[in-house]
């Protein structure tokens, strides 16, 4: 179980990820683009080489990168979020259903081509959070 830092940027993910490769000395992650999961005809123009999700192991913790959805609002220095990762389902399901006091869901929790269960919630205090069951 973990608990990742997750930032999003506004088209220019790429460029993050391979500076901080840089200076961190790290091997070029592998990198899943919006249109290595979605058709040309369900993205925006433009959307289909964006970063969907990349992480990088520095220091010993995840840092999660992804550039933002084209449409979605974002606006920086509010542009992440945790992410909580678990191989156990129960624990993840759990702790969102708590999170939904006070707070609004953004994706239920479902099965996604990355993994059996994931979702995303703003808890009461507008913290977002993603869950990732990860084996």
């Amino acid at each position: 179980m973990a608990l990742n830092p997750y930032i999003r940027f506004d088209g220019n993910a790429r460029d993050a990820i391979m500076f901080y490769v840089n200076v961190f000395k790290l091997e070029e992650p592998q990198i899943m683009t919006f249109g290595s999961i979605h058709s040309e005809e369900e993205l925006p123009p433009g959307a289909k080489d964006l970063v969907m999700h990349t992480e990088l192991r520095i220091a010993g913790g995840n840092l999660m990168i992804s550039d933002n959805f084209p449409g979605m609002p974002l606006q920086q220095g509010n542009n992440f979020s945790l992410g909580y990762i678990s191989n156990n389902e129960t624990e993840i399901r759990e702790a969102f259903e708590k999170l939904k006091d006070g707070g609004s869901v953004i994706m239920e929790l479902q099965e996604t081509p990355w993994t059996k269960c994931y979702g995303s919630i703003k808890d009461k205090f507008n913290i977002e959070w993603q869950f990732s069951y990860q084996e």
